[in-house]
């Protein structure tokens, strides 16, 4: 059985920079795919004052999962999420996928997943 949805929207997402005692931050896209079939995943990033950037195409296997660092160009594609800087990120896939989205904010010394929103 196939679970998720296509679409999925996060409208918090903030790479947070460096906190108490040298504690890097980072955030995180973190992608199930339960189907036989790899997912081919597009995403988009919305700003407050700049166009929409839309990163490379992204794949996450049949019946595995994948997390996508943000601020690193391996995993997030052809543009890295400046620390600090506030945006939304929407997920398209061409399967169904669960998507989740993680921050450790070492400046609270906070680690937190949320779901998404998705359109089922």
């Amino acid at each position: 059985m196939n679970y998720g949805s296509k679409i999925w929207i996060f409208p918090d997402a903030e790479c947070p920079p460096e906190g108490v005692n040298s504690i890097p931050g980072h955030e995180s896209i973190i992608i199930t795919n339960t189907c036989d079939c790899d997912a081919h995943i597009t995403l988009t990033l919305f700003f407050t004052d700049k166009d929409p950037v839309q990163l490379s195409e992204v794949t996450v296997n049949a019946r595995r999962v994948r997390c996508l660092r943000t601020n690193s160009e391996q995993d997030f594609g052809n543009y890295t999420v400046p620390i600090s800087e506030q945006y939304a990120i929407m997920l398209e896939s061409d399967c169904p996928v669960i998507a989740q989205y993680g921050r450790a904010d070492p400046r609270t010394v906070a680690f937190y997943t949320t779901p998404g929103y998705n359109t089922n």
